[in-house]
């Protein structure tokens, strides 16, 4: 198709837009198109039989259609097939005929465009043909370069003389950027133009020559790095074929070197094994199968720090300071492990080397989160001695502590040979976590190993069964913690001193809150104290009613979600400076309130006793209900109480029956029921009738609540007298210990515990036994002792006496 054929210049013409690449004037290319504007534009031309112009899209203006969005200039053509393809776009085969210059464009119609040709200024064959040459050179440098450079371009150039046809030719394969190769497209001056051609091809060259002296040395350095890998190889495969591979002698060298430093500081048993296990292992080839495990032994043999000790002299001021900077309240634990280490620092004063390693192993006793650990990490931080810390919870295979025989397969030091490796020292601080949870099985007692291991007399000479020798643990400080030192077995029981950790109050709580919790957690989160505004109030609301545990983990982790919300908050409003949470707003960060001990009933009831328990997060108080129905004088008990309160309860009510028939318990007998016969008859009943003639139903709330323990004795009595009797036990007063089928009232534990659920649920009076009376009243915080009366009782009428109205 020539020009003549189409309407003269300048005219309206389809416009459209590629993306990538200028089109010249000699091409017939295929263009694939998916923009429903361009799709339009060849459409129309093909119905109007008419030209269109394409022209290519400004850097970063890919997609748009707009006055600003492309280039002025494109190639002006006609449509020679049109294929429809299945995903929606469209394939045209386009033949370019000539330049064009877009004079007009309306964003009204983007389909069309007014557009004029783009014909080259008047040039002087003569001087034009100069520059051809030196450029004809130039292209052949570039070919002998380029690879890719096609190799029939040459010849058509060589065999042509139009200037513009040349240029245009050339810039068509050169690798350009589009706005330079927009100003060689639109260049109208031929000499000018031809000059800028050479000046891109000079430029391409250059970036060729660099490439390939880049691409040859990597390949060079490749080619060495693979060489000098086989000749390495070929050399291992020659000095194994003649044996004299000496990466293994330079291996066993360094460690008899290692051995020889240790010898002073090892046990003689422990030096010969091993100088006995790396004379076999310089013997022995290395491909054979025991030579790894014999080279690993050898290696966690060498890694033990012998003679290694922390040198940081024990200073009980250091100990006592750092324990009050960690920790708020704790009096009696703190005021021990100070003891503790003023022993081990008077030893070291006076020098007395055969009573250093004696000491005690100090054990912490307490519900979770009150400190137990981290009491631990405070001797640790005091001492400047590494912490290695034992999980023992759950462990089963006495081997995790002893270490495996190395006759097993995948045999490893034990737990406190790997703790020492890891501490790089022969006396750090070792937390034995959770020693009561130690299980025992077919494969051993992990308890048993225990014994050593904590016995002053026998850990000097622990031995592990990997290493095959024995090694000293003398210097090293071990802490226990357990959650309930009953389940620890009495011989080891025997071996620790327990320091029990109780609850902590409220007040207690509060403090640690304000002057430990919240400012970590502020920091954790990465807020500053003026960011936060937390009342005394809420802080204390938060403590009552979101938490209910012994220690402050839980208390914790509520700081943490209040923290976390109000980061949201201040990242979301760049405008807010703080975030104020209080009373009123505290439900949009925690929604209801969780725990809440019940306070204190308004009004006496019949039947209703307030007890007080022990629970592994605390005190609690739990109601003891009864009813008596018409019956035989048969008890049953509900609330799934164990067997020790079931006992508990037959003991009650032995007990109470006898209070009646001793007439110690007034019954009223207008409250026992007679036949008609015994109404007619008029008969004088006996107060033991009342328990002849009721059925008692003992229950205590939530049943889905596992309790036991023996402390209920004087509560379950108290229930039952008041419900025979008919008389009102008080509302405000709370109760714990155990009875004897006599009626005398047992001691208790966890009195703390108990006493401070009393005061948190606002009780007026705590009966308690005497014997706890006399010992464990220093320990009840003076804040309790202050808010209630605790009164001692010595036997069940001294309990009905202050109970019963």
């Amino acid at each position: 198709m020539e020009l003549e054929n189409y309407d003269s210049f300048p005219q309206e013409i389809p416009l459209i837009i590629e993306d990538d690449i200028f089109l010249y004037p000699f091409m017939i290319a295929p263009l694939f198109l998916s923009n429903e504007e361009n799709i339009k534009a060849v459409e129309d031309a093909i119905e109007q039989n008419k030209l269109v112009i394409v022209t290519v899209s400004k850097p970063g203006q890919e997609g748009k259609r707009e006055k600003e969005s492309f280039y002025d200039v494109g190639v002006v053509g006609n449509i020679m097939r049109k294929v429809s393809l299945p995903d929606g776009k469209v394939k045209v085969l386009f033949q370019g005929l000539t330049k064009g210059e877009i004079k007009n464009f309306s964003e009204d119609n983007p389909i069309y465009a007014f557009v004029d040709r783009l014909i080259d200024e008047e040039y002087s064959q003569e001087s034009v043909n100069s520059i051809i040459d030196v450029l004809r050179e130039q292209v052949k440098k570039l070919s002998r370069i380029n690879s890719k450079f096609p190799v029939d371009l040459i010849k058509t150039i060589e065999e042509n003389d139009d200037a513009t046809r040349i240029a245009d030719l050339i810039s068509s394969v050169l690798r350009v950027k589009k706005e330079d190769a927009y100003k060689l497209f639109s260049e109208r001056n031929v000499e000018k133009r031809l000059l800028e051609i050479i000046e891109t091809i000079k430029k391409e060259i250059e970036s060729f020559k660099i490439q390939k002296e880049i691409t040859q040395k990597v390949n060079s350095k490749i080619e060495k790095t693979h060489k000098d890998y086989f000749l390495k190889e070929q050399i291992k495969a020659i000095q194994k074929e003649l044996g004299t591979d000496n990466q293994k002698d330079v291996e066993i060298k360094g460690y008899k070197r290692k051995l020889k430093k240790l010898k002073p500081f090892m046990p003689k048993d422990g030096y010969k094994e091993t100088k006995k296990q790396i004379e076999k292992l310089s013997r022995m080839h290395q491909d054979s199968p025991d030579s790894a495990l014999l080279q690993t032994y050898v290696e966690n043999v060498l890694d033990v720090p012998f003679g290694k000790y922390s040198d940081e002299k024990i200073s009980v001021e250091n100990v006592e300071n750092q324990l009050d900077h960690d920790h708020y309240s704790l009096e009696k634990p703190k005021e021990r492990i100070s003891e503790y280490f003023a022993v081990k620092e008077m030893l070291e004063e006076r020098k007395i080397e055969s009573l250093k390693s004696k000491g005690t192993v100090l054990c912490f006793v307490g519900p979770p989160g009150v400190g137990k650990t981290s009491l631990a990490n405070s001797i640790s931080k005091a001492l400047k001695r590494p912490l290695v810390r034992i999980a023992l919870g759950g462990m089963e295979d006495v081997n995790e502590l002893r270490g495996h025989r190395r006759t097993y397969v995948g045999a490893m030091p034990g737990r406190i040979v790997k703790g020492l490796v890891d501490a790089k020292t022969m006396n750090p601080v070792i937390v034995l976590d959770e020693i009561d949870k130690l299980g025992a099985n077919h494969r051993g007692d992990p308890t048993a190993v225990m014994l050593e291991v904590l016995d002053p007399e026998q850990n000097n000479d622990f031995r592990d069964l990997y290493l095959n020798f024995a090694i000293d643990l003398s210097q090293v400080i071990f802490v226990a913690t357990a959650n309930d030192a009953r389940n620890i077995p009495a011989p080891l029981r025997d071996r620790m001193e327990f320091i029990e950790m109780s609850s902590y109050t409220p007040n207690e709580k509060y403090h640690i809150a304000k002057d430990y919790l919240i400012p970590q957690e502020l920091e954790k989160h990465g807020l500053k104290r003026s960011e936060i505004v937390l009342s005394k109030t809420t802080i204390e609301i938060i403590i009552s009613k979101y938490t209910r545990e012994a220690g402050v983990r839980n208390l914790r982790r509520v700081f943490a979600k209040l923290f976390r919300k109000a980061v949201k908050k201040l990242l979301k409003n760049k405008d807010l400076k703080k975030v104020s949470i209080n009373t009123k707003n505290l439900k949009e960060y925690l929604d209801n309130p969780i725990f809440e001990i019940d306070p204190a009933e308004k009004k006496n009831s019949i039947g209703v006793t307030n007890g007080l328990a022990w629970t592994a997060v605390g005190g609690d108080v739990l109601k003891t209900e009864a009813v008596k129905l018409r019956g035989k004088g048969i008890l049953s008990v509900t609330g799934n109480m164990g067997d020790v309160m079931k006992e508990s309860s037959k003991i009650s009510y032995s007990v109470v029956k006898l209070l009646i028939d001793n007439k110690k318990l007034k019954i009223d007998k207008k409250i026992i029921p007679l036949t008609q016969k015994e109404k007619e008859e008029k008969v004088e009943l006996e107060p033991s009738e009342v328990y002849k003639r009721f059925d008692i139903h003992l229950h205590i709330p939530e049943g889905a609540t596992p309790k036991d323990g023996p402390s209920a004795g004087i509560t379950m009595a108290t229930t039952i007298a008041s419900i025979l009797s008919e008389r009102e036990v008080r509302s405000d007063i709370a109760m714990t210990g155990e009875l004897t089928l006599t009626g005398k009232v047992l001691p208790i534990g966890g009195l703390k515990e108990k006493l401070i659920a009393a005061y948190k649920a606002k009780m007026k009076l705590a009966l308690i036994p005497r014997k706890n009376f006399q010992r464990d009243l220093d320990e009840i915080p003076s804040e309790v002792k202050e808010a209630m009366q605790i009164k001692a009782v010595d036997t069940i009428e001294d309990v009905l006496k202050e109970a019963l109205v």
